[in-house]
């Protein structure tokens, strides 16, 4: 039976195989969050901590549905409500949480390893790496992994295109690793301060200029610019910027006729997507949301219970 680890650090080091069976299990979870009653027991008696000591809505929100919709206790810790505004160092309060007995540790840092280090250290736990610094967001591309699966109906011979600060995105990585497990084009478009040559090791297509980046996309993913970023002048000012790299209509004319556009979030209208795609019939945004509540439970649940994709697997841990 396949294995994802007693961790989920990164995309890194995962196989195709694993990807797979992640989202064959996310598939499972995704009738629960249709139901009248969003509930099931499969999680009875564990106990998911978030720790999140950066900001998040989505992430972290939908790791907390997650855990709940499977009856799992969910405690929220954010870094305002830490003792780590007291000094205290991230090993010492992961080790105070782990005497708790908790059966997963939810990180989001702004140091990039930091979930790997907690890995080291706490032994009677998983943990979920849910944003580290600029390293990984694995979560994030497995979801945006379903979602394209399930709009295009195939993870492979697939075409993506990022535009926007990749330097810096986190996102990206775990989107380049992932997309490149399963085989597919990966391109990325920005100002050439922030999709530099040096990504080409990674094996993707670097670009400057967006018509001819999206040409033949099969999904354009928009890159959040980050403005707490903005003081180190990698890109002059945000007019230019959205001048030359807003995704807009013209850019999905440009690619497949049945192109998609996704944002992992948060995103600023008109910056870095235009409006009328983001609300237009191409955009995944919404499905990006609903799908990640239905990965981070398949990832909880695995970690949790070793279990396989089946239903009866599934419903030996209390049943959908």
């Amino acid at each position: 039976m396949t294995s994802i680890g007693p961790h989920v650090l990164g995309i890194a080091g995962m196989s195709r195989e694993q990807i797979e069976f992640i989202l064959a299990t996310a598939q499972q979870f995704r009738e629960v969050n249709t139901r009248s009653v969003k509930k099931v027991p499969s999680l009875r008696g564990k106990t998911v901590i978030n720790l999140f000591l950066e900001p998040s809505t989505r992430t972290r929100t939908s790791f907390e549905i997650a855990a709940k919709r499977m009856s799992a206790d969910a405690i929220n810790i954010s870094a305002g409500t830490s003792s780590v505004t007291k000094g205290e160092t991230l090993i010492d309060t992961a080790l105070t949480l782990q005497a708790m007995a908790p059966d997963v540790v939810v990180l989001r840092h702004s140091e990039s390893g930091a979930s790997h280090l907690l890995a080291e250290v706490l032994t009677k736990c998983a943990i979920i790496n849910a944003g580290d610094g600029l390293h990984e967001h694995p979560s994030q591309a497995l979801l945006d992994a379903l979602t394209i699966q399930n709009r295009l109906g195939r993870l492979s011979d697939i075409t993506l295109t990022m535009v926007g600060d990749v330097l810096r995105s986190r996102v990206a990585r775990s989107n380049i690793l992932l997309h490149r497990i399963l085989g597919n084009k990966v391109r990325i478009v920005a100002p050439p301060t922030l999709a530099r040559k040096e990504f080409e090791k990674m094996g993707v297509e670097v670009f400057s200029r967006m018509e001819d980046a999206v040409v033949g996309s099969d999904v354009i993913m928009s890159l959040r610019m980050k403005f707490e970023y903005l003081k180190d002048i990698f890109v002059p000012n945000l007019d230019e910027y959205s001048r030359l790299y807003c995704v807009g209509e013209k850019h999905l004319k440009l690619a497949k006729p049945d192109c998609l556009l996704m944002a992992p979030g948060p995103f600023v209208r008109g910056v870095e997507v235009d409006s009328r795609v983001v609300d237009g019939p191409q955009s995944l945004v919404s499905d990006q949301v609903e799908n990640g509540v239905a990965v981070r439970m398949a990832l909880l649940f695995l970690l949790t219970t070793g279990k396989g994709v089946s239903q009866p697997d599934i419903a030996e841990a209390g049943g959908i």
